[in-house]
């Protein structure tokens, strides 16, 4: 588990959705996926969780830049169901392609 806990891993998935009930469960499902990973020993980080309920504070594009740049530094990108309804999902995915980070899809 030692080993593990030092790749950092990346949770992508839709965030937003038509009412407050759609956004509230993707940040469920991604806090799922989440925790999963913290179990299997893994370092985690689930934007969902870092920006919750934050929408509106600031410009979409703050939010997306700013996870852009976590998922540079990340090892491996984990994409929770639904990821490819999701448009900045779908930039990270094609993102970790380009930098050559490990893509599992949950």
């Amino acid at each position: 588990m030692e080993n593990r806990r030092k790749t950092i891993v990346y949770i992508a998935g839709p965030y937003k959705g038509k009412t407050e009930w759609d956004v509230l469960n993707n940040i469920r499902a991604a806090e799922k996926t989440a925790l999963k990973y913290w179990r299997l020993g893994y370092t985690v980080i689930c934007p969902h969780k870092n920006t919750a309920l934050m929408g509106g504070s600031c410009p979409d594009k703050t939010w997306l830049d700013g996870d852009i740049e976590i998922l540079k530094r990340c090892d491996i990108i984990v994409m929770v169901q639904g990821w490819e309804k999701s448009k900045g999902a779908i930039t990270e995915h094609e993102l970790a392609y380009e930098l050559g980070i490990e893509v599992i899809y949950n």
